[in-house]
């Protein structure tokens, strides 16, 4: 059974939101990566899920009070949140051995990996040429990745997982947003790092040593609700297949993030293959843009 296409200036809303959301996650992932190079990676994720909660306990608590806490799906609503922990924590433990731009060109797969498997999961169709297009996107990877040379680290293989987290919390996000209130998906997602890493804590804590490093971490959380605050309401827009390629904004904001704070600068095979990769994201969307006008 097919799902009824939105109208365009729906899905307009949804794209801004995405890119929005975007630009949150560069400045989010530049917080961690200054912060990785003297805490655990482990204590970044926890700052990172509790400063979430307890920014978004303060905004929507005076508005919704406890209702904003009730949620009708609660196995999925934690199995997104467990999923976006695992994302995070690889992210940011990548973080401290890659540079920041091709953290998140190796990041982009998620939205091809969202579109590969929101047939299965969430009854949108599909076609070959976009099973074409997520085939040269998985090879702008292995451009960026380069395995088996001198420029292949490890933690690259770390990002691709945690991309494949990150798209299985997206279509779950999905699944829930015509049930769930986009405030209640937003406060979940970081429930279980937010307080299950309370057991690991006391093995990895270091007290923050400036009032700078204290600044960024409470940065992560707020950035980090923001971001995904966006991506909540996004997605009760416009189908997963096309909002998701219009991610690769992060990438753009990441090069200049990345340049401007840590004087990186992308060599030529991460360009091209980050141009693969949102090249066949671009696409994607399109196609489906044109099914809908249609």
């Amino acid at each position: 059974m097919s799902h009824s296409q939105p109208p365009p200036q729906r899905i307009l809303l949804g794209i801004l939101f995405v890119c929005m959301a975007g630009a949150c996650f560069s400045f989010m992932l530049a917080a961690a990566k200054s912060l990785g190079a003297h805490y655990s990676s482990f204590q970044i994720s926890w700052a990172r899920a509790f400063g979430h909660i307890v920014f978004l306990l303060a905004a929507f608590l005076p508005r919704y009070g406890l209702a904003v806490l009730r949620t009708r799906r609660p196995v999925l609503q934690l199995t997104r949140s467990a999923l976006l922990f695992g994302s995070n924590l690889l992210s940011f433990l990548a973080l401290t051995f890659i540079p920041l731009a091709k953290q998140v060109s190796i990041s982009q797969t998620a939205p091809l990996i969202v579109t590969m498997l929101a047939g299965p999961m969430l009854g949108e169709r599909t076609t070959l040429a976009r099973v074409l297009a997520l085939l040269a996107g998985f090879a702008g990877v292995l451009l960026v990745i380069r395995p088996g040379t001198a420029v292949f680290h490890w933690a690259s293989i770390g990002v691709v997982v945690s991309a494949a987290c990150y798209a299985l919390y997206q279509i779950l996000t999905r699944r829930v947003a015509g049930q769930e209130s986009p405030e209640t998906s937003a406060l979940y997602s970081s429930v279980v790092g937010a307080f299950g890493m309370l057991l690991v804590m006391p093995f990895v804590w270091i007290t923050p040593a400036t009032l700078a490093d204290l600044a960024l971490f409470c940065a992560l959380g707020v950035l980090g609700a923001l971001g995904h605050y966006c991506i909540a309401i996004a997605f009760g827009f416009g189908p997963a297949n096309i909002l998701s390629p219009f991610q690769y904004f992060q990438l753009l904001a990441s090069v200049g993030v990345g340049f401007v704070l840590f004087g990186e600068v992308p060599d030529l095979f991460t360009w091209l293959g980050a141009a693969v990769i949102v090249g066949s994201g671009l696409f994607i969307g399109w196609t489906q843009t044109r099914k809908g006008a249609r």
